[in-house]
């Protein structure tokens, strides 16, 4: 089923396109170029993430259908002092990912006044989206250090930022995230958060095998607002790429794959066309796709089996009632101690 949209209604029609200096540069042009260049073609959803990007996510996170967000606050609240005892008093806290800053205040409250974290280090691709949220999160919270890290999180070469980070370190990766990843990406970005929280751990959040009728409601709002967030990656390509998508011709398409227990996101041509991408042109026949996002869901044994073989020891796991999203504590040793 082909959800079509009012893309200029939804997404909003794109500036005048402005080319820049040198796109050989670009890792979102050289990302794309390569997708489009593959069969199937494909672009990671790190891309979504943009400013505007950034804002249409935090609408989906507020939609009735979409059950992952507010399932976790809820269990980030209900078991916060839980929680916080695992983390440790004045921690450094690094969110992976870390969008927009709402969850970190749930587990910020959570926290006895002696045992406060001492630093906050959200690292996100959307340097602009995250300045804002960072300031106005040390406005509210003016005894945290707040040291935002505009960065791939993925490329551990971009997280010279974490230097300043000199206490113990607690990880935190909440949205389901890691479900983004195929299981090459999940095992490696589980190493990486490893080897950057030795001696402390990580709290992720995990969404759980469901119904798939339950799946398919939350990635196909009634508003449109997930299909505008997907077509917002060819409006951003337009804007930054010298791309000329015509986003009318273009619709999200989302379902679930039982065999490999995922989401799929694609965009789907509505016709035969061919698209301009600096410089480049690329055919897409009617119905073929740009596939650009996976959500893979999880049993927590499995998860559980996934982050030991990442070198961390599994610690409590929370759910909700429905069992239909988990919160992970996992402890990552120092090296020499995972056998002890």
């Amino acid at each position: 089923m082909y959800e079509t949209t009012d893309a200029s209604a939804l997404v909003g029609a794109a500036p005048p396109r402005r080319v820049q200096a040198d796109l050989a540069d670009n890792a979102f042009c050289r990302d794309l170029l390569e997708g489009l260049s593959q069969s199937p073609r494909k672009i990671a959803p790190k891309y979504f993430y943009d400013a505007q990007g950034s804002a249409l996510f935090d609408r989906i996170c507020e939609l009735p259908e979409y059950y992952p967000t507010r399932t976790e606050r809820r269990i980030l609240e209900r078991h916060g002092r839980e929680i916080a005892h695992v983390m440790g008093p004045q921690a450094d806290i690094i969110e992976f990912g870390a969008g927009s800053l709402e969850k970190i205040r749930i587990v910020l409250r959570s926290f006895e006044a002696s045992a406060l974290p001492r630093r906050y280090f959200p690292i996100d691709i959307s340097g602009s989206h995250l300045e804002e949220a960072a300031r106005r999160l040390h406005d509210e919270c003016p005894w945290l250090q707040v040291r935002p890290v505009a960065a791939d999180y993925m490329d551990e070469a971009q997280l010279s930022g974490l230097d300043a980070s000199t206490g113990r370190r607690v990880g935190f990766f909440p949205g389901s995230t890691i479900g983004n990843f195929d299981a090459h990406e999940a095992l490696a970005f589980l190493r990486l958060a490893a080897r950057v929280l030795e001696g402390g751990g990580l709290l992720v959040g995990v969404d759980l095998v469901k119904d798939p009728q339950t799946l398919h409601r939350a990635y196909n709002d009634a508003q449109g607002v997930t299909a505008a967030f997907n077509l917002n990656l060819l409006r951003r390509a337009n804007v930054e790429l010298s791309a000329d998508f015509d986003l009318r011709e273009f619709a999200h398409y989302a379902f679930y794959e039982p065999r490999k227990q995922r989401i799929e996101m694609h965009l789907v041509s509505q016709c035969a066309q061919t698209v301009r991408v600096a410089g480049q042109n690329f055919r897409f026949e009617e119905g073929e796709s740009l596939h650009t996002e996976n959500s893979h869901k999880f049993t927590i044994e499995g998860f559980r089996k996934l982050a030991v073989a990442a070198g961390f020891r599994p610690g409590p796991v929370w759910t909700d009632e429905a069992r239909l999203f988990s919160v992970h504590w996992l402890e990552s040793p120092r090296r020499g101690a995972a056998s002890e």
